[in-house]
C-alpha cells in the first residue's frame, strides 16, 4: 500500500480541513486594509509582490478576450459552448417564479416578489491551473437569474481558454487580479472597480478568508475552499474507479483532500495500491502527493456506520459506491454535490452534466448548499389586505400589539376599523 494513503479518523479531517483558515487571519487582514485604504495602488503592488507580475491596466479588455480565439482550437471552443448549455439548461429549472399571490382568506392576499441582485462579482481561480469550467459554473447562474452586471476577477496572465470562457458566458466586466486583494476589490470597491453585492466562487485560504471577513460589505455564496472528496463504498466496489477519483481530486491543488468511508478492510487496501500505480507516471503527481499526505481512508463498523460517519464529514463532493445506491443515498444529510454509481465520476459534475461545480468545503455543507439561481436572488414578502380581511385580523393584532406595549401599532389598525 502507497504510504500516503493511510488510516484516518473523521475528528482529525474535521480539524485539519477547517483549520488552515484561521492560519491565515492576519495576513488577509493585512491585505484588506491595503486594498481599502490605497485602492488600485494596492492591487497593483500587491500583484507585483504575489504573481510577479507587473500590470499596466487592471482590466481585461475585450480586445484580449477577441484575440484569445486565436490560441484556443474550435474542439476547445465548442466543448465550452456545450458544457455552457448544459448548465444553462439545468439552473433555467431552478428559476422562481417573478411574483406569485396567493388568496389565503377572504380579503388577506399574500405572496412573494422575486428578484435578481443587482452586481455581483466571481472569483475564478489561476495559478496552476485554468478553470474555465469555473467561469461558466459561476456567471452562468447569475445570468440566468437575471443579474444585470456581473462581473470576474482571476489572477493574471490569464489563460486564453479562460478568456474565452468569459466572452461565452457573457461577463460584463473582467480583471486581471487575484488572491484576498481581488475579493476586497469587489468587496470594498476601488478607483477601478465598483463593489458588487455578493461575491460567489471557490479560492484557496486566503481567498475563502477574505470572502468570510467581508461579508459585512458583500454577501458571499459560501466558504469555498480546497476542494476535496468524500467517497462511501462497500466491497463491491470497484478500487480503480475509486482510486482514480482520488487522483482527480487530489490533483487540484496541494491542499486538496480525499476520504474515502468504507466498512472493507480489504477494499481500503486495494484503493492504495491502485492509487500507488495509477500516480506514477501522473502529469501532476508532485501536487498530488502533497494533498494524499492528509488525505486516507476510514474503516466504518458497518455501512450504516459509514453513512453516518460520512454526514459528520459533510464533504463537498460526495461519491456512493455501493451496492445499492440509492438506499445508500437517502441516508445522507450533508454533502455538497452527490455522485452516484460507479459511472458517476466527480469530473461529470465538474464539466458537462449542468450541476454547478462551486461547492461548500471543509464540513460547511452542513449549513450551505450548491451554488444555484438563487444565490443571485432576493425575495420580498408581498401582502394585499382588505376591509374585509383587516377585520378578521384586527382583534389579533390590536390585541398582540398592545401586549407589546406599541400603542401606535394598535391605533393604526383601530382607525382603520372605525
Amino acid at each position: 500500500m502507497v504510504m500516503f494513503w493511510q488510516p484516518l479518523s473523521v475528528e482529525s479531517w474535521i480539524g485539519m480541513r477547517r483549520g488552515s483558515l484561521s492560519d491565515v487571519k492576519d495576513s488577509v487582514n493585512t491585505i484588506i486594509e491595503d486594498v481599502r485604504v490605497n485602492g488600485d495602488k494596492a492591487l497593483f503592488s500587491l500583484t507585483e509582490k504575489f504573481d510577479h507580475q507587473k500590470l499596466s491596466s487592471l482590466a481585461i479588455s475585450s480586445e484580449e478576450i477577441d484575440a484569445a480565439y486565436d490560441h484556443v482550437s474550435p474542439e476547445l471552443v465548442q466543448a465550452l459552448i456545450e458544457a455552457e448549455a448544459r448548465i444553462t439548461q439545468f439552473h433555467e429549472l431552478q428559476k422562481s417564479k417573478t411574483l406569485w399571490l396567493e388568496e389565503m382568506e377572504p380579503g388577506i392576499t399574500l405572496g412573494v416578489k422575486t428578484t435578481p441582485l443587482d452586481r455581483i462579482g466571481a472569483y475564478i481561480p489561476g495559478g496552476r491551473a485554468a478553470y474555465p469550467s469555473t467561469v461558466l459554473m459561476t456567471t452562468v447562474a447569475a445570468r440566468v437569474a437575471g443579474v444585470p452586471e456581473i462581473v470576474v476577477c482571476t489572477p493574471p496572465k490569464v489563460n486564453p481558454l479562460t478568456l474565452v470562457a468569459l466572452d461565452i458566458a457573457g461577463v460584463d466586466e473582467a480583471y486581471q487580479i487575484g488572491g484576498a486583494q481581488a475579493v476586497a476589490a469587489m468587496a470594498l470597491g476601488t478607483e477601478t472597480i465598483r463593489p458588487v453585492q455578493k461575491i460567489v466562487g471557490p479560492g484557496n485560504v486566503f481567498v475563502t478568508q477574505a470572502k468570510m471577513m467581508l461579508r459585512e460589505y458583500a454577501d458571499i455564496d459560501f466558504p469555498a475552499g480546497p476542494s476535496e472528496i468524500g467517497i462511501i463504498a462497500d466491497a463491491s466496489a470497484e478500487p480503480r474507479y475509486i482510486a482514480a477519483d482520488v487522483l482527480a481530486q487530489a490533483e487540484h491543488d496541494p491542499n486538496a483532500a480525499c476520504v474515502l468511508v468504507t466498512d472493507s478492510k480489504k477494499l481500503a487496501a486495494e484503493v492504495g495500491d491502485e492509487i500507488a500505480q495509477q500516480i506514477a507516471n501522473a502529469p501532476r503527481r508532485e501536487i498530488m502527493e502533497k494533498a494524499l499526505a492528509h488525505s486516507g481512508y476510514v474503516i466504518a463498523e458497518s455501512m450504516e456506520d459509514a453513512t453516518d460517519l460520512m454526514n459528520r464529514i459533510a464533504p463537498e463532493h460526495l461519491s456512493i459506491q455501493t451496492v445499492d445506491a440509492l438506499s445508500t443515498l437517502s441516508g445522507i444529510r450533508h454533502a455538497g454535490s452527490i455522485f452516484i454509481g460507479p459511472y458517476t465520476p466527480v469530473a461529470c459534475g465538474d464539466y458537462a452534466s449542468g450541476t454547478n461545480h462551486v461547492l461548500p468545503t471543509a464540513g460547511y455543507a452542513k449549513s450551505y448548499s450548491a451554488l444555484d439561481v438563487n444565490h443571485f436572488m432576493k425575495r420580498s414578502q408581498v401582502q394585499m389586505v382588505t376591509r374585509e380581511g383587516l377585520e378578521s385580523i384586527g382583534d389579533v393584532i390590536e390585541a398582540l400589539a398592545t401586549a407589546e406595549g406599541l400603542a401606535a401599532h394598535a391605533n393604526s389598525v383601530r382607525l382603520r376599523r372605525e
